[in-house]
């Protein structure tokens, strides 16, 4: 199965938010950490891990980019689990059962949006709607021998 596993590029991500995950940390999307969020109490950090973070889970912290990953299954139960304690010690789970119903939910949506080569990096994109919170996943493709399309550059202030 495969499984997005956070990368970090540079350093922004431990500057960009309150918490950044380790790198090649397991992810899923996390959004349900902002279901109930208001943009005009956020913080700047935060507002920066709603708009485009993924949730790491080893550390619960943020990065901007994950990485295709084949995962073993001992490992995603291990997800399961560690994302079932969270669920269930931060965001009000009335008990183990539906915490790992919901933990297993968010890791199998996060295993099908791995359907891409291993390595492939992915990006994610959230807004508040009238509807709720909607996200986009965006593919960042290959340009083969472990390169990726460039996605910005640097220029020289005039």
């Amino acid at each position: 199965m495969k499984f997005p596993r956070t990368i970090r590029l540079d350093v922004s991500d431990v500057n960009a938010f309150p918490l950044a995950a380790e790198p090649e940390e397991w992810a899923v999307t996390g959004t349900f950490a902002f279901a109930d969020g208001d943009p005009e109490t956020m913080t700047a950090k935060d507002q920066l891990a709603f708009k485009n973070a993924w949730l790491g889970t080893n550390s619960f912290g943020r990065a901007t980019f994950v990485q295709v990953a084949t995962i073993p299954d001992a490992q995603f139960e291990d997800v399961v689990r560690r994302l079932a304690g969270h669920l269930f010690e931060n965001y009000g789970a009335p008990d183990m059962l539906a915490a790992m119903e919901a933990a297993r939910g968010e890791a199998q949506w996060a295993a099908d949006l791995c359907n891409h080569p291993a390595g492939t990096m992915l990006s994610i994109e959230r807004e508040f709607t009238e509807d709720g919170v909607a996200e986009r996943i965006s593919v960042i493709p290959s340009t083969g021998e472990g390169a990726h399309a460039q996605i910005w550059s640097v220029s020289e202030e005039n």
